[in-house]
């Protein structure tokens, strides 16, 4: 088994930690955030105790937050 170079477990250990840690202030401020979810796009539909909700707009710009983030961690890696 080829051995693995302690730079790349190391920076495997940063890309990890700035992960949970985006994921743990997107938790934290996630109530504070009032559009998400409430977006023009986002299609909610009410009937007698069925509620379906699919967050369209939203989720697209999570996708692109996430993208410009995973991006910059992995630019920082190089």
């Amino acid at each position: 088994m080829p051995e693995i170079p302690t730079s790349t477990i190391a920076r495997l250990l940063i890309a990890v930690g700035i992960v949970t840690l985006v994921i743990g202030l997107l938790l934290l401020l996630w109530p504070r955030i009032p559009m998400i979810g409430r977006l023009p796009g986002d299609i909610t539909i009410q009937k007698d105790g069925f509620r379906l909700f699919v967050p369209i707009a939203s989720s697209i710009i999570i996708s692109i937050v996430l993208t410009v983030i995973v991006n910059v961690v992995l630019r920082l890696m190089r």
